[in-house]
């Protein structure tokens, strides 16, 4: 993976995480009850039996709650740990309400790390995945850190984008007109606002509007 970022997308970067912070709290509230619950009607999160989320930060939609609804359903869930060998890769550990998590080098709580318990990422059925920023081509802009890009390369080799399915929660306001498509980059499966479905197809793409 080339770490060269074009100066446009360290910019886009830029404006996406100060519009994204700038989000009131009762308004990341909402939306992430209304996203929490598109998902939770999805075939791909009633099917799945292995669930990874993230624990939100600095604006991001919170799929927690999505998470422990998982675990009440008897889902085995995950959540990301740093990679403790290869850097900017990630390991998925088990998680369940009330367990004691540690914070990582960007401030963001995680499972202990422990190797012999670590679901391998091809193993997943489900993945929720943050963003900064999104287009109608279902272009996922991440952090910059690559992190889920290195983890999910497996999915360039697969003739079918079967599993896990990878769904990134997203503010409507994080729409872009257009997000670079870099050769490394792993599109999502589908991305899921408060009012929008986005489901990408290897040959389709169809956007959903729900109006109310």
């Amino acid at each position: 993976m080339n770490d060269s970022t074009p100066p446009d997308t360290r910019e886009l970067r830029r404006r996406l995480r100060r519009l994204r912070a700038a989000i009131p709290e009762a308004e990341l509230r909402a939306a992430s009850a209304a996203v929490s619950a598109r998902v939770a009607t999805l075939p791909a999160f009633r099917r799945a039996r292995r669930i990874a989320a993230y624990v939100g930060s600095k604006g991001e939609i919170d799929p927690m709650p999505l998470l422990y609804l998982a675990w009440l359903s008897g889902k085995q869930c995950f959540l990301p740990v740093l990679h403790p060998f290869l850097p900017g890769r990630l390991w998925f550990l088990p998680w369940r309400p009330g367990m004691p998590m540690v914070v990582n080098r960007f401030g963001i709580p995680e499972p202990p790390c422990n190797a012999s318990r670590q679901c391998k990422p091809q193993w997943l059925d489900l993945v929720l995945m943050p963003l900064l920023g999104f287009d109608d081509r279902c272009h996922r802009l991440g952090m910059g850190g690559g992190f889920y890009d290195r983890t999910f390369a497996f999915v360039h080799r697969q003739h079918f984008h079967s599993r896990p399915a990878l769904i990134a929660l997203a503010h409507d306001v994080q729409r872009c007109d257009a997000i670079p498509l870099m050769p490394w980059d792993v599109r999502p499966s589908m991305i899921v606002t408060p009012t929008t479905l986005l489901a990408c197809k290897a040959r389709e793409r169809i956007l959903h509007a729900v109006k109310h």
